[in-house]
């Protein structure tokens, strides 16, 4: 099917393409790529970022089958790309299998979140692009290509930012299925949040805490426990009340969008993603920004943008504080450093929220903060050249797996290749 250009899920971007093509095959995709001058991925739309946009031609392919093949040997399930990961889940779930972990969305397509480094939380749970064991891209000549984990470049395409080809196929790592509960926390004292972060974050197997940046206390923060780790789940922590409510009255949205919370135990997919997959997720009409920063520098990172609280407040819906582990994914945000995760889901105010966005990125510059590929962000690609000491060598094997610039769009040009 074809159609004109239309707006990321927010509302908050209108995509430039002359057409946007959703193929139902790969060969499909195949033949587009090959007869194209210039053609980008769309995945969900779940992106702020022009990343996604062209003003040529757009495939998605997230109307390609699934076709679950479940290797339960190698502990692995390969699946079309374009499959939203609730789908995933729920498939894996019905044969009693897990993913280490999920997005606080279970309605984004795989494609798109490992191509930007998206995640979970959890002090050990790494973003979700290393789950990736393999991926099958439809590369520039319309020809299919398989790269698996070890192989050279590997851990340079995973997180590849659209820039290798038309992924069509991944094969992720799985577990044994396990149970979560997840515990409400009302009252958090700030000091002890910044006294001792990794304590906080340490709680569960996720955690995420929320904050307006104005607020006497944190307002909540949420523990996610696998019931198979043994771990004690307390009433009280540190001045911290377990409550049994929903903590949904955060976003303009109605608690049943929310997974179950409260200490109730379920399986891992309706737990680990803060939304139910048949359910509208969150606000909506928003705009989205993200950094990451090493989190033994965490701390002190609060600290800086608690000083513009002030400023913060007014647009903001609500800040998120998640954690990621440690990658060797070239372009992960999480590339070489435990990361603490610095989300804002601002109102729909573009303007107001721009200008602010050069003020936190000055406070956060002092810990080398990593915006997320698909947030919105004022970060230039003088910074990101610092900030990522493999983007030379990612440029390189993108122009040798990519030569005439089939793949590039704007955005890429901007921050990845600029100067060429």
């Amino acid at each position: 099917m074809s159609h004109d250009s239309e707006l990321n899920w927010a509302g908050t971007l209108e995509y430039s393409a002359a057409d946007i093509i959703d193929a139902t095959t790969i060969d499909e995709v195949s033949s587009l790529v090959a007869g194209a001058e210039r053609i980008r991925a769309l995945g969900t739309r779940h992106s702020f970022s022009d990343i996604a946009d062209t003003d040529a031609l757009l495939v998605t392919v997230t109307g390609i089958e699934p076709d679950f093949v479940l290797d339960e040997g190698a502990r692995t399930v390969t699946v079309g790309a374009g499959t939203r990961y609730g789908i995933l889940a729920r498939f894996l779930e019905d044969h009693g299998w897990a993913l280490h972990n999920m997005g606080s969305l279970p309605h984004i397509s795989i494609a798109g979140a490992i191509a930007t480094g998206t995640h979970g939380s959890g002090n050990g749970n790494g973003v979700l692009s290393t789950a990736i064991s393999a991926l099958e891209l439809v590369v520039a000549d319309g020809s299919r290509r398989v790269i698996r984990r070890g192989e050279p470049g590997f851990d340079g395409v995973v997180v590849g930012l659209g820039a290798f080809g038309v992924v069509v196929r991944v094969t992720l790592d799985i577990q044994p299925s396990f149970q979560v509960r997840q515990d409400v926390y009302r009252g958090l004292p700030w000091d002890v949040l910044l006294d001792d972060l990794e304590g906080v974050t340490s709680l569960g197997y996720s955690v995420s805490v929320f904050t307006d940046w104005v607020e006497e206390t944190i307002a909540n923060f949420w523990v996610k426990t696998r019931m198979d780790a043994g771990a004690e789940v307390v009433d009280e922590w540190r001045g911290a009340k377990r409550d049994v409510v929903s903590a949904g009255a955060l976003w303009e949205t109605s608690d049943d969008n929310l997974n179950a919370q409260g200490g109730v135990a379920g399986p891992w997919l309706e737990r680990l993603p803060h939304f139910r997959p048949d359910r509208v997720p969150s606000a909506g009409d928003e705009i989205q920004t993200e950094y990451f920063v090493p989190r033994s520098q965490g701390a002190d990172a609060i600290r800086a943008l608690r000083a513009l609280g002030a400023k913060i407040a007014p647009h903001l819906m609500i800040t998120e504080l998640r954690t990621a582990a440690a990658d060797d994914l070239w372009l992960s945000m999480a590339y070489q450093r435990d990361s603490l995760i610095i989300h804002f889901t601002w109102k729909n105010e573009p303007e107001a929220v721009l200008a602010l966005l050069p003020q936190i990125e000055e406070a956060l510059a002092p810990f080398e903060a990593r915006p997320h590929w698909g947030k919105l962000n004022t970060v230039d690609a003088a910074t990101l050249s610092r900030l990522y000491p493999r983007l030379p060598e990612f440029r390189a094997m993108a122009a040798e797996w990519d030569p005439t610039g089939a793949f590039r769009n704007a955005y890429l040009d901007r921050l990845i290749f600029t100067g060429e």
